[in-house]
C-alpha cells in the first residue's frame, strides 16, 4: 500500500521541485507542506494508516535549527521510523557534517531533480548507511562517502582497495565525460586514468590527496586533468576515493577564468582576435566559432572576421541564408546547450555542420549598437551551462570591444585624431574623451586619475639608433602601457614620447599608485630592436587625481605634467603624485591668505563626507565631514597647507560655521531621504574652541537645519592644549550638555591623552591612522592600538580606527573589539551625490535581503 511522501520546505520552488521529482517517478501520494504545522495538518488522522515511505525537508538555517525541525517531524503520525532526506537551501549556515543523526542522505538544492529519487532508491537497496553526525578525524577512514565528497560539483570514483576495480562513479563524472556509470562498472583503475611522471600503483598505494597532472577516459577519448586518492570505507569493505577535476573550461570555474583572463589579455587588432578565438575553441572543445561583422553603411550582408572549423570545409552558405546569424545581427541572443539540431530545418548552417551545442551572442559597443556577430557551436552539446554561458558572453564582449576599437581607429585615422605610428588616440582626441569623462564624473559623483608620462633620455635614442628604432620603441611602450590598464581606461599618445592615461572609477588612492608601480615595472624590461640591440627604456610619470585636485582638464594635465617633472628632478624612472607643497604655501603664504578670503563666498570650498562602520557588520553608522578648497589656478590644495593658514588669519571660524551648517543640512537631507540616522562628525580647530559664541553658533546651525543634537559630533584634535585654550574645557561641556557628542581626534599622537579623557566630556576616541598603517609593520603600534581600544573600554568610551586600508587591519581591529572603522579600505571621501548613491545602494541591498521568498 502506498503509504505517502512527506516534502516539507519553505520555499515555493524548492517545494514544487521536490513536488516534481517525485511525481515525475511515479510516486502519486505526496503530501507537500509549506512548514511543520501544515505537515501537521495534512497528516491529521494518519495514527491507523502505514507509517510514511519518506519524509524529504529543505533545511536553510543553521545546525540547531536543523535538529529542532528533524525532532519535530519525528513526532508526526507515522513518521518515527520514515527514512528522512535533507536538502541544504542555498542559504543553509549548516554544513552536512553538522546534521543530525538518524538522516538517510543529503543533497543541496540544485540536486533536487537528478538525484533525489536515485538517492531515495539507493538507500532503499541498502547500499548507504544513516548519517553520522560527529566529524570523523582527518585520518579514519571515511564510512559514507557521498558527504565528503558532494559537497561542490567535482567528479570522483569509488574502487577496491585490493583488485582496483570501480565501484562506484558519481553523476558528475559521468556527465563530464558523456559515458554513463553503466560503462565504468568493475573498469580498472589503470583503464580509466593514466598519471603523468608517476606511476598509477605509487598514487594509489600512497593514497596522500596529493594531487597528480593525469588523463581521465572520456567518449571523447580523455580530458586531461588532475587528481586525487584517499582511503575510505565502502559497503563494509577497505576501499580507494579518487577525486578528479578536469582542465576544462567548460567544466571547472578555475579553469574557464585561467581562460578568460588570457582572451583578454591579448592587444587589440586581427592577429590578437585570432589567437582569442583559438584559445576559446580549444579550451571549450568547440567544432565551430565565428565572428562576423555588421556592415557599418547599413547594408544587408555582414563581413566575416574569423572562422574555425573542426572538420572538412563544406560548402559554406551565404550569410543571406544563415537565418540564425541574421537574427543574432538583429540583436537576438541564442543559447541551446544540447538540442539546436532542431534549427537545422531552417539553417543551411547547422544542417550541414550537425551541431547539437549553438550559441549566437550579438556583439554590443557601449551604446548598446550590435557591431556583429559570434556564433559557437559543438557537435557533441556544450559542456556545464553555468559556466560555458558566461565565457561565451565574456569572449563576445572582447570581440566586440576589439571590433568597436578598430572601428573608431579607422575612423580616427580617416578624421586626423589617431596616432599614425602607435594607434593610440592623439592629442586632439584625448582633450575631447577627458572632457566627456569629467562631464560623466560630475554628474555620477566619480573619481578618476590622469597621468602624465614622459619618457626619459628619448632623444639620445633617436641621436644614437636613428628614428627608425625610437618609432620601434615608441611601438613598444604603447604595448607595455596598454598591458598595464584595464579596458576601461584610455591611453593617449600626446606628443612626441609624451603619453597620458585616465584610470577610470577610482575608490582608493592606492589603486592608482598600484597601476603606476606597474608601468614602472614593465618598462624595467629590456627591450630589443630589430637588430638584437638591447635598450634599457624608462619613464618619469606624473599623476593628478578628480576632482581632488582639479575640475577641468587643463589644470588636471598641468597638475600631472608638473608632478611628472617632479620625478624627474628626483632622479626618473619612477611616479609622483601632484600636491602644493608646504614650501610652496610658505612662499605664497599671503596670496594664498587673500584668495581664501574669498573662497567660501566664490563657491571654492567643498565638503565631502567619509563613511563610519560597524566593525562587525561594516555596516554605514557615522560620517565625518572634510573641508577641501579647489583654488581656480592650483587646484584641490590640502587641508594640511590651507588649514593653518585659515586659523593663523581668523578665517577658520567662519569656514568652520559653513562647513557645520553645510554638513548638518546635508545629514538632515539623507535622514529625511533614507530614514538613516547617521552620526556626523564635524571638526573644530582650537580657534574655534576658544570662541565664546562657539555654543550660540551651534544652536543657530541646529536650530536652521533641524538636525537632532545627538547626531552631531565635535572631532577636537588632541594636539589642542587644555591649558592654551582656556574655553576649551566649558564649552566641550556645554555642548555635550545640549546632546552633541564630543570625539578626540587623532588619539595617541599628542602629550596629554590621559589628561584628555579625564577632564573632558568625550564620547569616543578616534585612534590616528599612523598607529592604524602599521599594524603587521610595526609591533609597538600594535600594542598601543591594543591597549588604547581596552583603555578607551574600561573609561566607557567608544573607540573608531582611522586609516584603515588593508585586510589585515580589519582583523586585527575586529580582533581586539574596536567598536569603528573608517578608511580606505570601506571608501575614500566622497562628494554628495556619490554618497547618496552609496546609501541608496545600501538601501536597495537591505530591501533585497528582506524580502521574503514567495
Amino acid at each position: 500500500m502506498n503509504s505517502g511522501i512527506l516534502v516539507v520546505a519553505a520555499q515555493r520552488e524548492l517545494r514544487r521541485g521536490l513536488f516534481d521529482a517525485l511525481d515525475q517517478a511515479g510516486y502519486s501520494h505526496i503530501h507537500s507542506a509549506r512548514d511543520l504545522q501544515h505537515a501537521a495538518i495534512l497528516l491529521e488522522g494518519r495514527p491507523s494508516l502505514p507509517p510514511l515511505q519518506l519524509m524529504v525537508v529543505v533545511l536553510a538555517g543553521d545546525g540547531q535549527q536543523a535538529r529542532n525541525s528533524c525532532e519535530q517531524l519525528r513526532r508526526l503520525p507515522g513518521a518515527v521510523e520514515t527514512p528522512l532526506i535533507a536538502v541544504l537551501a542555498e542559504e543553509a549556515s549548516l554544513s552536512p557534517a553538522d546534521l543530525p543523526p538518524g538522516i538517510t542522505d543529503w543533497l543541496s538544492g540544485a540536486q533536487i531533480s537528478s538525484e533525489l529519487v536515485p538517492r531515495w532508491r539507493r538507500s532503499l537497496a541498502g547500499n548507504q548507511a544513516p548519517h553520522k553526525a560527529a566529524a570523523l578525524p582527518a585520518t579514519a577512514a571515511l564510512e559514507d562517502y557521498r558527504y565528503a565528497f558532494e559537497e561542490g560539483d567535482n567528479e570522483w570514483l569509488i574502487a577496491d582497495a585490493q583488485t582496483h576495480h570501480l565501484l562506484e562513479v558519481s553523476p558528475t563524472l559521468a556527465r563530464h565525460s558523456r559515458l554513463h556509470a553503466s560503462q565504468w562498472e568493475g573498469l580498472l583503475l589503470s583503464d580509466v586514468l593514466r598519471f603523468e611522471g608517476i606511476a598509477i600503483e605509487q598514487v594509489l598505494a600512497d593514497a596522500d590527496r596529493s594531487w597528480y597532472p593525469c588523463q581521465r577516459k572520456s567518449s571523447q577519448g580523455v580530458d586531461t586533468g588532475q587528481a586525487s586518492v584517499r582511503h575510505m570505507r565502502h559497503a563494509g569493505r577497505d576501499a580507494l576515493a579518487l577525486m578528479f577535476r578536469s582542465d576544462r573550461a567548460d567544466l571547472r570555474a578555475e579553469a574557464a577564468l585561467s581562460l578568460l583572463s588570457r582572451i583578454f589579455a591579448s592587444t587589440s587588432g586581427v592577429d590578437a582576435q585570432i589567437a582569442a578565438g583559438r584559445l576559446l575553441f580549444d579550451e571549450l572543445g568547440l567544432d565551430y566559432l565565428a565572428v562576423w561583422s555588421a556592415r557599418q553603411d547599413g547594408a544587408d550582408t555582414p563581413t566575416q572576421l574569423l572562422q574555425l572549423w573542426s572538420g572538412e570545409a563544406p560548402a559554406w552558405p551565404p550569410a543571406q541564408l544563415q537565418s540564425s546569424l541574421q537574427l543574432v545581427l538583429a540583436g537576438k541572443p541564442m543559447l541551446y546547450r544540447a538540442d539546436a539540431k532542431r534549427l537545422a530545418p531552417i539553417d543551411p548552417l547547422l544542417q550541414q555542420l550537425d551541431l547539437a551545442g549553438f550559441a549566437g551572442l550579438p556583439l554590443y559597443d557601449e551604446r548598446h549598437t550590435v557591431l556583429g556577430a559570434m556564433l559557437a557551436g559543438s557537435r557533441k552539446g556544450f559542456g556545464e551551462m553555468g559556466i560555458v554561458e558566461p565565457v561565451l558572453r565574456c569572449a563576445a564582449a572582447r570581440f566586440a570591444q576589439v571590433l568597436e576599437l578598430g572601428r573608431t581607429r579607422e575612423q580616427g585615422r580617416a578624421e586626423g585624431l589617431v596616432d599614425a605610428l602607435t594607434g593610440l588616440p592623439n592629442r586632439l582626441l584625448f582633450n575631447d574623451r577627458l572632457d566627456t569623462i569629467i562631464r560623466e564624473a560630475t554628474r555620477n559623483g566619480e573619481c578618476f586619475a590622469v597621468l602624465f608620462v614622459d619618457l626619459d633620455r628619448f632623444k639620445a635614442i633617436n641621436d644614437t639608433y636613428g628614428h627608425a628604432a625610437g618609432d620601434q620603441v615608441l611601438r613598444v611602450v604603447t604595448q607595455r602601457l596598454c598591458s598595464a590598464i584595464r579596458a576601461s581606461d584610455t591611453v593617449a599618445r600626446y606628443a612626441g614620447d609624451e603619453f597620458t592615461i585616465v584610470l577610470r572609477h577610482i575608490v582608493k588612492n592606492d589603486d592608482v599608485s598600484r597601476v603606476a608601480e606597474k608601468i614602472v615595472q614593465v618598462m624595467e624590461t629590456p627591450l630589443y630592436l630589430d637588430d638584437g640591440t638591447e635598450l634599457q627604456v624608462t619613464a618619469s610619470m606624473g599623476l593628478s587625481f578628480f576632482p581632488d585636485d582639479a575640475g577641468d582638464a587643463q589644470t588636471l594635465l598641468k597638475h600631472a605634467d608638473e608632478a611628472m617633472y617632479a620625478a624627474k628632478h628626483l632622479g626618473r624612472n619612477n611616479f609622483q603624485i601632484y600636491e602644493v607643497s608646504p614650501e610652496y604655501a610658505r612662499e605664497h603664504g599671503m596670496a594664498l591668505k587673500t584668495r581664501l578670503r574669498h573662497a567660501e563666498g566664490n563657491g571654492e570650498l567643498r565638503v565631502v563626507y567619509q563613511p563610519q562602520v560597524n566593525t562587525e557588520t561594516e555596516d554605514i553608522v557615522g560620517m565625518e565631514a572634510l573641508v577641501r578648497w579647489e583654488h581656480p589656478e592650483l587646484g584641490m590644495i590640502s587641508p594640511a597647507v590651507f588649514i593653518p593658514l585659515a586659523e593663523e588669519s581668523g578665517l577658520i571660524v567662519s569656514i568652520g560655521e559653513w562647513v557645520m551648517r553645510t554638513a548638518c543640512r546635508q545629514a538632515k537631507e539623507w535622514e529625511q531621504r533614507y530614514g538613516l540616522r547617521l552620526r556626523l562628525g564635524v571638526n573644530l580647530s582650537a580657534v574655534q574652541l576658544m570662541e565664546p559664541r562657539l555654543m550660540e553658533t551651534v544652536a543657530r546651525v541646529l536650530r536652521e537645519t533641524g538636525l537632532d543634537p545627538t547626531l552631531l559630533e565635535m572631532e577636537i584634535t588632541e594636539s589642542v592644549s587644555i591649558k592654551a585654550a582656556p574655553n576649551l574645557v566649558d564649552n566641550l561641556h556645554a555642548l555635550h550638555r545640549m546632546g552633541c557628542h564630543i570625539a578626540i581626534d587623532d588619539f595617541g599622537t599628542g602629550a596629554a591623552s590621559l589628561d584628555y579623557l579625564r577632564r573632558l566630556p568625550a564620547d569616543r576616541i578616534k585612534i590616528d591612522q599612523s598607529f592604524v598603517r602599521n599594524i603587521g609593520v610595526d609591533p609597538d603600534d600594535e600594542a598601543i592600538v591594543r591597549a588604547t581600544i581596552e583603555m578607551a573600554h574600561r573609561l566607557k568610551r567608544a573607540v573608531v580606527a582611522e586609516g584603515v586600508e588593508i585586510e589585515q587591519h580589519l582583523q586585527f581591529l575586529r580582533t581586539y573589539g574596536c567598536d569603528e572603522l573608517q578608511g580606505y579600505l570601506f571608501c575614500r571621501p566622497l562628494q554628495p551625490i556619490s554618497f547618496d548613491k552609496l546609501l541608496a545602494e545600501r538601501q536597495r541591498l537591505l530591501e533585497g535581503r528582506t524580502t521574503e521568498p514567495a
